[in-house]
């Protein structure tokens, strides 16, 4: 792998072009050399630019930046590969920079050396897979997982236990169900089957320095069965006056109980610290599913506290472990508010603590302070005060208007701002202005008038209603004042004062114009007698019978 050319160019894996050495005479050419380092493990890499002549080998120097004395570096003499491992070289401190060169020999001949540019060996190092061992319970996974580097690792000496670790887990039968979480190096995940194999992979996070190492290989392992005494659960630490309460929860009875605490910085130290958890005092052997204990047995930090059960059967595993904070720990509960309307344009907030608050005396142990929110209820533009007093009056607001407010307290001058949850919204209208008063009397007197017309107008419309679809079936008192007067018989009847004249014959021609009188007055009779009775409805034929009978008796007498 020898050539001769008259320039060379050499590449660190960074990026950065090689510082090329001056030459006059025929060169080796060495391109795209590159620097790995992993961990604490060296590699230097190169191509070369022909495969024409054989028996080259490589050869590379370093020295510390200023020292201007080359050493030559371990593992990387008369290298007939284009790689060489110099892992072993002998480096006091990681952050000191370093010049590296390399050259090609032949023989006897050898091209110029190729300088590449100074690196800082930490600054370059890239973070490696960590070591993963793993245990199985039946709902959990115990990951013990080893930093990366060795013990005796000189780049990460500084940070071994700033490491944290993300975990990717899943279900070997379903791989799109993954989850992640962070993790230390002595650590469990929870929330798992039993008899489920789960798979995992993990890789190295320096979070201060922004740098995420790649991931271990895959790793799988099979939960147990389910474990004859149950885990507890859902544990809880609140703190009560001078004392802390530790609560569980736990399906059955006749069973112990046993719990214990560790520093949660003994966490970040790469190693077992399963000896390192000791005994909550009043809180061994006891039958109930909380116990007490004094708040002077932990000074100031965080802690993490765990619990286990025990019965005739076994003992379970170790819940989940709790993490707690003594400076932040004491439960705040939300306040009781009311509001009440001063005037029209302002209204008067007490805040006042509730019974759980009471009972706990969190504010003698804890100075608070009140938060209230107060806002219009249709607008978003909301008002904020934060006081350690309890009684708010809020001004310049508008007359007959709903506002609303909560609160919530706050621990005094803490920088985390730990309080507790907002309260129950509040709300309460304005009392009435000058103005509303005015609107309000004009309202009522025009009501006032405004209902006599409204009844009329309903009067008016009811009888033109009744007029048109419900008709009287009596007939007008016109035509009853007329009916009154003539009765309906006495129309179709000649009255007593009408009565067909009687004639007296003296001559036999004058008799036939008696019966011609009487039987043209009977005709007009009958006439007036047939149109009356098709205009009543009713046909009567007594007047006929009475006309014929007249004219039977005028008969008799002419034959007399």
């Amino acid at each position: 792998m020898l050539a001769l050319f008259g320039a060379t160019t050499l590449m660190l894996v960074a990026g950065r072009w090689v510082l090329p050495a001056a030459s006059e005479e025929a060169n080796l050419k060495s391109e795209n050399v590159e620097i790995h380092i992993i961990d604490d493990d060296f590699f230097l890499k190169w191509n070369s630019s022909s495969e024409s002549v054989r028996n080259v080998t490589f050869s590379a120097d370093y020295q510390i930046l200023g020292t201007d004395n080359w050493k030559k570096l371990p593992g990387c003499q008369h290298i007939t590969s284009s790689k060489c491992n110099f892992s072993s070289v002998e480096l006091k401190d990681v952050f000191e920079k370093i010049e590296l060169r390399i050259r090609a020999e032949e023989g006897n001949n050898t091209s110029t050396w190729y300088e590449v540019e100074p690196f800082v060996p930490f600054l370059e190092a890239q973070i490696g897979p960590p070591d993963v061992h793993l245990e199985a319970e039946d709902k959990a996974i115990i990951l013990s997982i080893s930093p990366p580097g060795t013990e005796d690792s000189i780049m990460w000496a500084l940070d071994r236990s700033s490491f944290r670790y993300s975990v990717v887990i899943w279900k070997n039968s379903s791989s799109l169900e993954e989850r992640t979480e962070t993790v230390y190096s002595e650590d469990k995940i929870y929330k798992l089957s039993p008899e489920i194999t789960y798979c995992l992979k993990v890789k190295a996070e320096l979070r201060l320095q922004s740098r995420v190492g790649c991931y271990s290989p895959v790793y799988c392992i099979n939960t147990t069965e389910r474990h004859k005494v149950p885990s507890p659960e859902n544990v809880q630490i609140n703190v009560d006056n001078q004392t802390y309460v530790l609560k569980w929860d736990y399906p059955y009875e006749s069973t112990t109980f046993q719990a214990q605490w560790l520093r949660a910085f003994l966490k970040k130290i790469p190693g077992k610290h399963s000896n390192k958890w000791k005994q909550i005092p009043n809180c061994e052997n006891v039958t109930t599913t909380h116990c007490v204990f004094p708040r002077d047995i932990f000074s100031r930090g965080i802690y993490y506290v765990r619990v286990r059960a025990s019965n005739g059967n076994g003992t379970s595993f170790w819940s989940e472990e709790k993490e707690f904070n003594t400076e932040v720990k004491p439960i705040i509960f939300p306040p009781v508010i009311s509001m009440k309307s001063i005037t029209d344009d302002s209204l008067h907030v007490s805040v006042g603590a509730s019974e759980e608050s009471e009972n706990m005396s969190v504010n003698q142990l804890y100075p608070l302070v009140y938060e209230v929110i107060f806002w219009e209820n249709t607008s978003n533009a909301e008002r904020k005060v934060v006081e350690k007093r309890t009684d708010f009056t809020f001004t310049n607001l508008k007359p007959l208007t709903v506002y609303c407010v909560k609160a919530r307290a706050l621990i005094e001058n803490d920088r985390r701002n730990k309080g507790s949850s907002f309260s129950d919204t509040v709300c309460e209208k304005t009392k009435p202005g000058n103005t509303s008063k005015t609107w309000l009397i004009a309202g009522i007197c025009t009501a006032l008038f405004s209902i006599p017309v409204v009844i009329y107008v309903v009067r008016v419309f009811l009888r033109c209603v009744k007029y048109v679809f419900f008709p009287s079936s009596k007939p007008p008192s016109s035509v009853d004042e007329y009916f009154s007067d003539q009765p309906l018989r006495n129309l179709l009847l000649s009255t007593s004062e009408e009565q067909t004249e009687r004639c007296f014959i003296i001559e036999n021609a004058s008799i036939i114009t008696e019966i011609e009188e009487t039987n043209e007055v009977d005709e007009v009779h009958e006439e007036y007698n047939s149109q009356a009775s098709q205009d009543s409805g009713n046909y009567s034929n007594e007047d006929e019978n009475s006309g014929s009978k007249i004219s039977e008796e005028f008969l008799q007498q002419d034959s007399v």
